[in-house]
């Protein structure tokens, strides 16, 4: 018995939309990330590039369970002496949501190239509109 191997010439992208309201930052993150990599389809190829689109919606109304918002930190570097620049959760949340949602669901993305090319079907909005309509995306509860 031979195994199938999706070449990217046929696979077929879809769009699909995710609510985050009142939904767990990872639970969202993990759904989303899986349709990205293209593991909820039957042709599904580690080495190939099988996912569909996804657009976040509400991201403002994400949750974080426990004391996620207080204790826990978004760490960046700017690369030069002295430039690490730490914020709580709680003033992510406040003033870029989109960020927080982007930086959990590319976090479950491989860190290779094609995780890059994945990452970039990701789009994240704070508010319930989404400029995509033309697409038809379908909505997909989690």
């Amino acid at each position: 018995m031979r195994s199938y191997m999706a070449k990217p010439e046929e696979v077929e992208r879809r769009w699909y939309v995710l609510d985050a309201a009142g939904k767990s930052l990872g639970r969202l993150a993990s759904k989303a990330a899986h349709i990205l990599r293209g593991k909820h389809k039957p042709i599904f190829t580690p080495h190939v590039d099988t996912g569909d689109h996804v657009i976040i919606v509400n991201a403002d109304k994400v949750l974080l369970t426990g004391n996620k918002l207080e204790k826990k930190l978004y760490i960046r570097h700017s690369g030069y002496p002295g430039g690490l620049k730490v914020m709580k959760y709680a003033t992510l949340m406040k003033t870029r949501p989109e960020l927080a949602v982007r930086k959990a669901v590319e976090g479950m993305l491989p860190k290779t190239r094609l995780g890059a090319r994945m990452a970039r079907r990701l789009r994240v909005y704070a508010g319930p509109e989404h400029p995509h309509q033309a697409q038809k995306p379908e909505a997909m509860e989690l």
